[in-house]
Order: C-alpha cells, then structure tokens, then sequence
C-alpha cells in the first residue's frame, strides 16, 4: 500500500462513523432495561473495534494478504459492515440537520430536541438491509452473463464483417476459489466459437503465484485468431506489501523521483508473462499487431495499464502501440482503465475504432433494468460498463469475470462479453 498516511485517516473516519452510529442507536435503548443496554453496546463494540483491528492489521500482516478466505470473507464481512453504517448514518445526518435547524430558531436552547425513532429505525433498517444484501450476493461472484452486441462501422474492411470478438476482463485469480465453477465460465466462452478472444487485464490480485491453480482452466481458451492480453493495475503487484520493500529501496526511489519494481515484484511480473505465453496468449506491451482474414488486415494495440483517475499507475504508452499502425483501415485498442479513452485516446487518437476496457467491475453492485443503470463507481467513472459512443468512435467496458475485495455481485454480475463486428 502506498499511501499509508491516507489509509489511517481511513480508519478515524471510520471509527468516527462507529461512534456517531452507536449516539444514534442509543435512541432505541432509551425505553429497555439495563441489561438489554448492556447486551447491544458489548455486541456492537465487540464487532466494531474487531473490524478496526482487522483493517488496521491488514496492510502489515503477509498472512492476511496471502489468505484467499480471508480476503474474500473476513474482509467482505468488514466491509460490509462499514458500509451498513455509512447508510444508517445518512439518514442519521437527515435527522440531526433537522435538529440543527431547528435549534437555531428561536426557542429555549435549554432543551434538545430529540431524535425521531421512526427515521433512527429507518436508519438502522437501511444499514441492516444493506448488510444482509451483501452477504447475500456472495452466490453471485459465479454467475457469468453472456452479454451481445453488434457493432457497426463504416470504415471495417470487409473480410472482418461478421468477426466474433469474446473479450473478457478483470479475472483476479487470487480472489477465486471454485475452480469447477470458473471451468464452467470457460466453457460459455468456448461455446461461442469466438473468432478471436481479448482480456483487457487483472489476470491476478498481487502477484503471478495466484495464477499457478488456474493456468490448465485459462490454457483451454483458444481461438482460430488468438487469444490476446494486456496488463491491468493489479497485475503488477504494486497493492502489495512485498518483503523487500526496505528502506534502500525507498531511497532508490527517492533518487529517482518515481515508483520502482522491487525484485520480488520484478519477478512476479516476469512469471506473470511467462505463465501467459504457457497457456497460448499474446500478452502486448505498449504494441500492436496486424490481423489478417481474407486477404486483409487491421491492426490490435495492446498498452500497459494507463489510469486517468486516481493514483492509477501510468504505464502505459500510446505513443508506442500507435507508431506503425496508420496505414490499417481499422484498429482496436486494449487498455485496461476506461479513463484513458477520456483523457487520451478521444483527444489524442482519433484513429481508434474500437476500444476495449474493463476495471470497474461495475463496482459489483448496482442496479441494471431496462430504464434504470446504476452503481456508485459512476460517481468516478463516467464510463463504467457497456458501450459508449463519441463520434465514431466506440469503447466498451467489461463488468469483469471476476471479483476482488467483495467475493460477490449484487446487481452487477460478471460477464462474458461478444462483440460481433459489421
């Protein structure tokens, strides 16, 4: 974790949080007995500070990191209880704004105004529903979706009219841990007969051991094309906490006014390559190459992970991948953060076609209906899943085939995308 500082900032806005609840569930104890007081602030803290603990520990302890149940349960299960309380206390903050105003008008200030019981049980119904959802979605994280678009162009050679493109994003093999239920979203793919298939990054969590239990399951992917991929943000590991990251390397990258790769992390990504050629996939680095059918060709372009929001890291380089590619009629653009096609590709590179995306998982939580297309990661990304437009340019974002942090999908489930070209 790089940014330690604002992590513990964090964890006292959190603790904050904890307390401001436990004033507001004190409202609902003022008619019970003593023992009943007792038995809910015991629960409450108990919980509360052992959810601290957890997250306070987690950056420090290997053991935690390492652990898939951990990460995916015990972590969730934290989560999930912060965010019951980010919801009950919205409605919380409503209340005591009520209360605030009214205070200021004219009235004995000797008296406080007391809370409203119905918008408190309000509160901790919203908190509580959110949390049983969450637990809920852990079904979820398996259930992939096969979602189908056709997409025009005018400027597509015709050779490539009809061409059946699977992309498929954002695995964290680290997270995964049904080995039988991933071999079946492998087989949705195959089932498509794909003329080319393209992963749009995060193969892994942290680093390339994660990908050792799952390198038979990905190998089976094939197609009469290829199967290509680039590298996302977490493929390189900079999430977390390797051993010789000491105080020289910290100086090391202190001289150079920038990020450096650890040893231990160098090799995690040279194993991450090398694991990809194993199972048959083209990994591009800042490149392209041409793809022929029929006699003509267009052009693929792969980039390193380039962030536009954030603290993203921005390895990617356009200027790279581009060179070379100005005579094909047609090209495709795998990078793995949609911030970049904002920031770069629309401004920089009109002569992207297609561009392919995927990072946001859809936060793994919204609501998808026909009228109705929500999730909070909206509020950050304004391109965060399926298809834009921008003249005639295209991008589309997958919602990922895997999951990381939360091991589930509320609303937002994992995809299996086919683009068919025309």
């Amino acid at each position: 974790m790089r940014n330690r500082k604002f992590f513990w900032i964090v964890l006292l806005l959190l603790a904050g949080i904890q307390t401001y609840v436990f004033s507001a569930l004190q409202t609902l104890l003022v008619h019970h007995g003593h023992v009943a007081k007792m038995a809910v602030t015991a629960i409450f803290w108990v919980l509360n500070v052992s959810a601290l603990l957890v997250l306070a520990a987690f950056p420090y302890v290997r053991a935690f990191q390492k652990s898939v149940v951990f990460r995916n349960y015990v972590f969730a299960v934290v989560m999930g209880v912060f965010l019951g309380e980010l919801a009950a206390s919205a409605i919380f903050l409503v209340d005591d704004l009520r209360r605030g105003i009214a205070w200021v008008l004219p009235h004995d200030h000797a008296v406080v105004l007391p809370r409203y019981l119905l918008l408190t049980w309000l509160g901790v119904g919203l908190g509580g529903s959110l949390f049983l959802t969450l637990l809920l979605g852990f079904g979820n994280k398996y259930k992939y979706q096969v979602r189908r678009v056709k997409l025009f162009f005018g400027n597509l050679p015709a050779a490539f009219k009809g061409l059946k493109i699977v992309q498929i994003s954002d695995i964290h093999s680290g997270s995964l841990q049904n080995k039988a239920a991933v071999a079946k979203g492998v087989d949705m793919i195959l089932a498509e007969k794909p003329d080319l298939i393209l992963f749009t990054g995060d193969l892994v969590n942290d680093h390339a051991d994660e990908l050792d239990k799952y390198t038979d399951v990905f190998g089976r992917l094939t197609a009469p094309m290829g199967v290509y991929s680039v590298l996302g943000n977490h493929d390189y590991g900079d999430y977390y906490a390797w051993p010789d990251k000491d105080d020289a390397h910290r100086a090391a990258e202190q001289a150079a006014g920038r990020h450096l790769f650890t040893p231990l992390q160098q090799q995690s990504i040279n194993k991450l390559k090398q694991l990809q050629a194993q199972m048959g996939w083209t990994l591009l680095m800042n490149e392209h190459v041409a793809l022929e059918r029929n006699g003509e060709k267009i052009a693929l372009l792969g980039i390193e992970n380039w962030g536009g929001k954030g603290n993203f890291a921005r390895y990617g380089r356009m200027d790279l991948a581009y060179a070379g590619t100005e005579h094909y009629p047609f090209k495709i653009l795998m990078s793995h953060d949609p911030s970049h096609w904002d920031v770069e590709v629309k401004p920089k590179y009109p002569g992207i076609d297609l561009a392919l995306a995927g990072h946001t998982h859809g936060m793994q939580f919204g609501i998808e209906l026909p009228r109705i297309k929500f999730s909070p990661v909206q509020w950050m990304y304004k391109n965060w899943a399926g298809l834009y437009e921008h003249g005639v340019q295209k991008l589309y974002v997958n919602r990922g085939f895997g999951f990381i942090g939360y091991p589930g999908r509320v609303g937002i489930l994992p995809e299996i995308t086919v683009i068919e070209l025309g």
